[in-house]
């Protein structure tokens, strides 16, 4: 019996429940992980409160980010042995497949052999950021050079993420943030210039940094009245990618600064990236690429036990982090 993370209905983080079950052998094409570390995401907040793209049967598992050690091959695996240090590409689907667990059976396709210098925390904390960074930044806007690049939410793992992205690739970021109290440590993650948006004008800011020519690539997951003075401030031909909406108030429709700057707006999941072969090949040969060098490296808010996971939720809702948070085992 191992102990594993449900919720049997939904609500707050009080809903999380550890419950001992048995964790099957794996079956063609699956392996069995002795989870190590489990990286928190915003997603596993939304479906637990039945918020989120997904919406379960009762009780359900949750969880995208895991690393640990393999203890099992099924039939058809290859390149990997009992013993092998992973970490796992989150699924599709986290119901089908939930991390959150002291053992876990998971597709090999979505398993990685990560840098062994990578400790077990940072390695539970890479995937789902730097793929969705990578998928909208690299593989959909082909930020480069001299590019400037604005990240909203950019405190969070995924801004962090994409603020060392578009570093590695040359191009300037600009982080977006909602108070000044984080504006040190941005600056210490990377960031060529940060706007507190509750404090400055948003569009008088990026216009005096981007200049004439305005900004190329917005990264976004915010949403509401944010669009307009990000698009406002963006240069023709550009390209503003939408993966979130965490404003609750409605998200205008910019018309005529659209059509007079030919911008796109572009919805995005890292579920296209993901479930695609050769693109996820590609992003993840970049990611472990910049983990070896050292040009990309996960930012660890805070650390809490498997069995505080209620409070580990709570903290993830706080909105207070910088960067990931991580439970161990």
């Amino acid at each position: 019996m191992v102990r594993i993370i449900r919720f049997h209905e939904y609500g707050g983080p009080e809903v999380l429940r550890i419950e001992a079950v048995d964790v099957p052998a794996p079956g063609p094409g699956e392996v069995r992980i002795r989870v190590k570390a489990m990286g928190l995401n915003r997603a596993e907040a939304l479906l637990r409160s039945g918020s989120y793209i997904e919406r379960p049967a009762l009780p359900s598992g949750l969880g995208l980010e895991a690393a640990g050690l393999i203890e099992a091959v099924g039939d058809g695996v290859e390149g990997f042995v009992p013993g092998d240090a992973v970490s796992i590409v989150p699924p599709i689907s986290m119901v089908r497949w939930p991390a959150y667990g002291e053992v876990i059976l998971f597709p090999a396709e979505f398993v990685v052999k990560h840098p062994p210098a990578l400790g077990w925390e940072a390695a539970a904390a890479v995937w789902m950021a730097y793929l969705t960074a990578y998928g909208a930044l690299i593989d959909i806007a082909r930020l480069g050079s001299g590019d400037f690049v604005v990240i909203t939410a950019a405190s969070s793992s995924v801004g962090i993420a994409a603020i060392q992205i578009a570093n590695r690739v040359g191009a300037i970021p600009i982080a977006i943030t909602r108070t000044s109290a984080k504006r040190r440590a941005l600056i210490g993650a990377g960031a060529a210039h940060v706007i507190a948006s509750t404090e400055e004008d948003l569009h008088a800011r990026l216009a005096e940094i981007a200049g004439p020519d305005g900004v190329r690539v917005v990264f976004d997951p915010v949403g509401g009245p944010i669009f307009e003075p990000l698009t406002s401030a963006m240069s023709r031909g550009g390209i503003l990618i939408e993966y979130g909406g965490l404003d609750a108030d409605p998200t205008p429709f910019p018309l005529f600064t659209v059509l007079s700057k030919s911008l796109t707006l572009r919805g995005y999941l890292v579920h296209e990236i993901i479930g695609d072969p050769a693109r996820l090949a590609t992003a993840t040969a970049f990611i472990l690429d910049g983990l070896a060098s050292g040009a990309l490296a996960p930012v660890i808010a805070r650390v809490f036990a498997f069995d505080r996971i209620v409070a580990a939720h709570r903290y993830l809702e706080s909105n207070e982090q910088f960067g990931k948070i991580v439970v161990t085992i």
